[in-house]
């Protein structure tokens, strides 16, 4: 062999030994990836999407097709996440104010731990409850969101139950309560702390619970929970608020990269339903009740730095409930049980469906379905197409203000005093 045969020979070997390294990753990343799929571990699951990749969700159950029905101590409208094979979530006395975390398995619903916090009880509007901040979970911790008439502060526990770290964030003061929930991002656990106290947007460190940054926000009260904008460029973190709109915010910092005051200024509202990320676009939504409301899209710049409004909703947007995508469908189920499909891309919308009931949890979807649970005790299924068709109306046995969860091929239900589980699991 000659000389020049020999080196294209070791360059073949070698391009063929990194081509396996690169294929090795690649199928390892996807892996991760996948599994990572498999959790819920925020309100409305990946990225607060409520989308699920679970092929094996029923659209019409009858009671004896639950894999499992267990009461629930206290009072909640917070959702369960789920990691691995339990589940997390939180409820509370409505009458002394203790709020409680518990874990069940995901098998059977059997209780694991419960953790219990000694708070006061305090005034709240009568549709929110003292435990309405969902958890949020990783691998490592369950991080937790309490919020009393004079303080708001941030918890972790590990798996098992054990107290980790507790932060006090500041005063809280909203006549209706509390609701906005947690969110992780890599190391860190952000909370949009917005209530008629000074407040804003603040994020800790995941592992130890001290302040990263604080960025101070002009607010009155907002309920809406991040979510995470990955564009071409670094991730961003998306907040809502009636006096700012929608803003994204550089995670490791706080720096703001772009504002747009797009929500009505002609009279007071907030900002319930949480932004959503459709493709390239951002939603938001704000509103007021018997004001008007709206679902705003907005598209950032190529460079990040600013962004500018795509369409907008204002006949049919929800106040309560968040915008649910999927694929390039936008479903914005109204609090009063009126469902638009609208294009994700353009804005157009599709003829209304009247579901009718009220809603005030959040829509999701799995299998080419759409699930929404009733004030009135019904589990409300939708054809995931411009039609919106309801499919399926499965009675609960009582009502909720509560969002699903779908990990691992289950569905997970939360009523006013049970938590329930459907589905086959693979």
């Amino acid at each position: 062999m000659n000389q020049h045969m020999i080196h294209v020979a070791e360059r073949s070997s070698g391009e063929s030994r990194l081509n396996l390294r690169l294929v090795v990753i690649l199928l390892f990343a996807l892996w991760t990836s996948a599994a990572a799929a498999q959790e819920w571990t925020r309100f409305r699951g990946p990225n607060g999407s409520g989308v699920s990749e679970a092929k094996t969700i029923p659209i019409r159950w009858t009671e004896k097709d639950y894999r499992w029905r267990v009461p629930l101590p206290g009072v909640g409208h917070s959702s369960p996440v789920v990691w691995g094979s339990r589940v997390f979530l939180t409820t509370a006395d409505e009458d002394t104010g203790r709020r409680t975390a518990l874990c069940l398995r995901a098998e059977d619903g059997s209780l694991v731990w419960t953790r219990d916090y000694d708070t006061s009880t305090h005034r709240r509007h009568q549709l929110n409850s003292l435990a309405s901040s969902t958890p949020a979970v990783d691998e490592q911790r369950v991080y937790l969101l309490w919020a009393t008439d004079a303080e708001i502060f941030a918890g972790a526990l590990d798996h098992e139950g054990n107290p980790l770290w507790r932060q006090k964030l500041g005063e809280y003061r909203a006549s209706h309560g509390a609701g906005v929930s947690p969110i992780i991002h890599e190391d860190l656990v952000i909370v949009a702390m917005e209530s008629q106290a000074p407040g804003g947007l603040i994020a800790l460190d995941a592992e130890t619970g001290h302040i990263q940054w604080t960025v101070p926000r002009d607010t009155k009260v907002s309920y809406s929970t991040p979510c995470i904008y990955r564009g071409a460029g670094e991730p961003a973190i998306i907040a809502t608020n009636w006096e700012h709109g929608i803003t994204a915010f550089e995670p490791r910092t706080g720096r703001i990269r772009w504002t747009i005051d797009v929500f009505d200024k002609d009279h007071v509202e907030t900002s319930i339903g949480s932004p959503v990320i459709a493709g390239d676009l951002v939603l938001g939504t704000c509103g007021w009740l018997g004001y008007g409301t709206q679902t705003i899209a907005v598209r950032p710049s190529r460079d990040e730095a600013t962004a500018r409004e795509v369409w907008r909703a204002e006949r049919g947007a929800p106040l309560t409930t968040t915008p649910l995508v999927v694929g390039n469908l936008v479903f914005l189920w109204a609090d009063n049980g009126i469902v638009t499909c609208v294009d994700a891309t353009s804005g157009r919308m599709h003829p209304r469906q009247r579901v009718g009931g009220t809603f005030y949890g959040s829509p999701v979807a799995a299998a080419d379905a759409v699930y929404c649970l009733s004030v009135d005790g019904e589990a409300v299924v939708l054809k995931a197409d411009p039609t919106a068709e309801v499919i399926a109306r499965n009675p609960l046995g009582e009502g909720s203000h509560a969002t699903p969860a779908i990990a691992n091929g289950v569905m997970y239900l939360r009523t006013f005093s049970h938590l329930m589980a459907v589905g086959d699991a693979p």
